[in-house]
């Protein structure tokens, strides 16, 4: 009974050990096999030679049972014996380990590999995010005091989660974009969610004509084909006409809230002097041009494909459970429910660090396009320095760190998307199979006891896809998380524009007080308190009452300053470069905030500002003159073309009203006009404006010193009282007073005589 139980089990395990079996012991006929008595295929072995080449032969037919094996010999010597103990010790491990394998050649499958070589890559991934992000923290530590206060500070603005501050955030932009209940923005968004509603019936309109479609070609029914088939082709152009719509409305509601933004801010950021504070008083926003421009933008967009992205799954979740409630129960749909939310708060927690990485890639690529800017605009300084390796080393180093910081958020995004897909995509099938399987499987289901193999599988057809579909609803709203969070990092980033721009209009803004860390040891001499003096407009005066000259970066140029100019008394202001000249001209156009005292002046239309380097506006001849009028406020003026080509011939540029082809002339006039004529160009507006006081920062220092001279006594001719910065001795004699700054705080403001030491060249 033995021999035939040995004959029944052996033949397959021989042939898995092939040549392993060897070491056989011939005292009790074990050679590995899984039965105890004697193999049957082994032949028997004499003395001397355990294994020969016959037993090699034998082992090879493990299916010939035709020849039974003898008993073995007793009477074999004790070293003999020794040798073959050892060696069917050996056999026995070598035997485990060749189970071990064999277990895990079964395990070790196409399917698995894929699997595990998927999950291995993950790992690396996350591995290699995660030193990254350390060694970017490494190197955090390592930077100086006032890197870290930078990196503290930026933390604090690029807080950017899906919370209620967001929440609050959001709800304060779209009070902007959709200002009123009945507006073009409210019927965009009704549109949408009309079409919305009906190509979600189309989607199951469509779901219940294939799955009867399908069922007559299975039923091999031409009628039933035929007639379904019609009613799927006649439904084309209205499902057709819908998406269209749909797409249609989201393309008009992105532009409609993108121009109700855009005209806000640039109202705000255009108000006053908002725009020169932003860039030179207050250092909260680095790169204005990039949030009122890119980011406003990509909001826009954001804003309206979540709205799409999130109504249209939670619409077909609601007319999905309805439909398979009365289907397969009510169970199914809340095992979705239950999935959708234990599978969003979990996405949610890991999509964190998106927001924040989205503030900072839209920080670098601000900073990438001005230094970009910077070289255009500075072309031509640049090339007289042949500074081209050295600009070409600032944008790669700025171009290299938005590189580095795009292949981090590659880097998380690739393993952020692993996981949103096997949660959100390929998890949630597996969750709809188990629900739409168990009414089919449930043997005691009376729904189906009855029903044939055709009305089976076209409720299985359609229960199927309409779940299938809910759980596509689930993975796009968890997927949609996705979008909410990189919606958080611009949403903070207008928020803080919007901030700032606040601030700056109610006369508040943010600055880091150099002077005051750099002479901490010094003895305080003011308070810097911006905005705490007082601004006093009347007509024909300039007096500076006690009014201390501050940078607003807090350096004290002058702590108190006093003097009073009256209209007719032209005012010569010289001192070395960095003494306050400039600064003071800022004060008192209100450029700069008054940190104390009292400055009475005119109103700002009545204070003409004309600079070194004139501005040249786009537009025509005409508009060069009367900047920043337009041509009705010429009109309303009553000056005619005749008026302004006076005001040309006054500064010797009337040729260039026939060379350049009239004043409706187009050009760019900034290339077009010469360094000397854009001077003479900026003294003509100023004639046009006609000021009680005009600022003259070295206006005419492209100009000869014959024109200057005229143009300085037509100043006086037309009432327009003067502030000077020039170096030229040849302007002391069409002023009155000088004003001398010596750089260190001190100043002198006195008459100009036949006495008066002249300061410059």
């Amino acid at each position: 009974m033995a021999l035939t139980d040995s004959r029944a089990k052996l033949p397959r395990e021989s042939s898995r050990e092939g040549s392993l079996g060897r070491g056989r012991d011939p005292a009790s006929g074990r050679g590995g096999g899984r039965s105890a008595s004697p193999s049957p295929f082994t032949r028997c072995p004499r003395p001397g030679a355990a294994a020969g080449p016959e037993a090699g032969a034998a082992r090879r037919r493990p299916h010939c049972t035709t020849r039974p094996r003898p008993a073995p010999r007793p009477g074999i010597p004790s070293a003999r014996s020794a040798r073959l103990g050892s060696a069917r010790l050996g056999s026995a491990g070598l035997r485990a380990c060749t189970r071990a394998m064999a277990a895990y050649s079964k395990f070790l499958t196409v399917r698995h590999s894929a699997i595990a070589g998927a999950t291995t890559a993950a790992a690396c991934a996350l591995l290699c995010l995660l030193n990254k992000r350390r060694a970017a923290a490494q190197h955090g530590k390592r930077s100086g005091k006032q890197s870290l206060q930078n990196n503290e500070k930026e933390g604090k603005k690029e807080r950017a989660m899906v919370d209620r501050v967001f929440i609050a955030r959001i709800c304060r932009i779209l009070k902007i974009m959709v200002p009123r209940p009945l507006c073009k923005e409210t019927g965009y968004l009704l549109l949408i969610a009309v079409m919305l509603v009906v190509r979600t019936y189309c989607d199951i309109w469509m779901i219940q004509n294939g799955t009867v479609i399908e069922s007559a070609i299975i039923g091999r029914s031409r009628k039933d084909f035929k007639k379904y088939l019609f009613n799927f082709i006649a439904a084309m152009p209205a499902i057709s006409l819908v998406n269209n719509f749909l797409k249609y409305g989201l393309n008009e509601l992105k532009l409609c809230f993108r121009v109700r933004l855009t005209r806000y801010l640039y109202e705000e950021y255009l108000k006053a002097y908002t725009y020169y504070k932003m860039g030179n008083l207050d250092n909260r926003i680095a790169n204005p041009d990039q949030l009122l421009t890119q980011d406003v933008e990509k909001f826009c967009n954001s804003v309206v494909d979540l709205y799409s992205n999130l109504s249209k799954p939670f619409l077909d979740i609601v007319l999905y459970i309805f439909k398979l409630t009365s289907a397969i129960g009510a169970q199914g749909p809340a095992s979705m429910m239950a999935y959708l939310i234990v599978s969003g708060f979990f996405l949610t927690r890991l999509r964190r660090p998106i927001g924040k990485m989205t503030i900072i890639e839209q920080k670098y690529e601000g900073e990438y396009r001005y230094v970009n800017s910077r070289l255009i605009t500075n072309s031509e300084e640049i090339a007289f320095y042949n500074g081209n390796l050295r600009e070409k080393q600032t944008i790669h180093r700025t171009f290299r760190k938005l590189v580095e910081h795009l292949h981090n958020f590659i880097l998380f995004r690739f393993s952020m998307g692993f996981i949103d897909t096997i949660i959100a995509k390929y998890l949630a099938t597996v969750v709809g199979y188990l629900v739409v399987s168990r009414p089919f499987l449930n043997l005691a289901d009376p729904r189906h006891q009855n029903s044939t193999h055709a009305e089976l599988l076209e409720d299985y057809y359609q229960s199927g896809r309409m779940l299938l579909r809910m759980s596509q609803a689930l993975g796009r709203i968890v997927l949609a998380g996705r979008e909410m969070t990189r919606l958080a990092g611009f949403t903070a980033r207008i928020t803080e524009l919007m901030q700032v721009l606040k601030d700056l209009n109610s006369g508040k803004y943010q600055r880091t007080m150099v002077s005051q860390e750099k002479d901490a040891d010094k003895k305080p001499t003011l308070p810097l308190i911006p905005g705490c003096g007082e601004i006093i407009n009347t007509d024909n005066l300039i007096k500076f009452d006690h009014v201390p000259l501050v940078t607003p970066n807090g350096d004290v140029l002058i702590q108190d300053l006093n003097f009073e100019v009256r209209s007719g008394a032209n005012v010569l202001i010289c001192g070395p470069n960095g003494c306050g000249k400039s600064s003071l001209f800022r004060v008192l156009g209100e450029l700069w905030p008054l940190f104390g005292g009292r400055l009475t002046k005119p109103v700002r239309g009545k204070l003409f500002y004309v600079p070194q380097r004139p501005y040249m506006t786009l537009g025509t001849l005409r508009d060069q003159v009367i900047y920043p009028d337009t041509l009705e406020d010429q009109r309303k003026k009553g000056i005619s073309d005749q008026v302004l080509k006076e005001y040309l011939d006054n500064v010797q540029l009337g040729q260039i009203l026939e060379r350049e082809g009239g004043w409706d002339s187009v050009q760019d006039w900034m290339d077009v006009l010469s360094g000397g004529e854009k001077q003479r160009m900026a003294m003509a507006r100023l004639f046009y404006h006609k000021p009680q006081f005009a600022i003259l920062d070295e206006c005419t220092s492209a100009v000869s010193v014959d024109v200057e001279g005229y143009i300085y006594s037509h100043c006086r001719k037309v009432g327009i009282t003067l502030f000077t910065v020039s170096h030229r001795k040849s302007l002391w004699k069409h002023h009155d007073f000088y004003l001398h700054m010596d750089g260190r705080g001190n100043y002198e403001f006195k008459k100009i005589t036949e006495d008066t030491v002249e300061f410059g060249s």
